[in-house]
């Protein structure tokens, strides 16, 4: 193989792992909301899941779509975020 063929395998094979990174990522997202609206635990605000839904699925990016790297940063903020949630109510509730 020549290198610009190479590289193009190369890049294709990191765009797949990433995209595979984005969707495990997705998925845990999903659950954890799953899971925390089952347990009766608030979730945080609504626009964090679906915004971070919606930036995944979405064909615009602020990097090109074959870098999932922002996708992922975005989906593990709300990840974080929404774990963050019930103990921020735990917190503030009278003991």
């Amino acid at each position: 193989m020549d290198a610009p063929t190479t590289l193009v395998v190369v890049a294709a094979l990191a765009a797949v792992a990433l995209f595979a990174v984005a969707a495990v990522v997705l998925t845990r997202l999903v659950r954890a909301r799953r899971g925390l609206r089952k347990a009766g635990l608030p979730t945080g605000p609504r626009w964090v899941f679906w915004g971070a839904v919606l930036y995944f699925v979405l064909p615009t990016d602020l990097l090109p779509d074959p870098v999932y790297l922002d996708d992922i940063g975005v989906l593990l903020l709300a990840l974080r975020s929404m774990r963050r949630a019930p103990d921020d109510v735990s917190e503030r509730l009278p003991d």
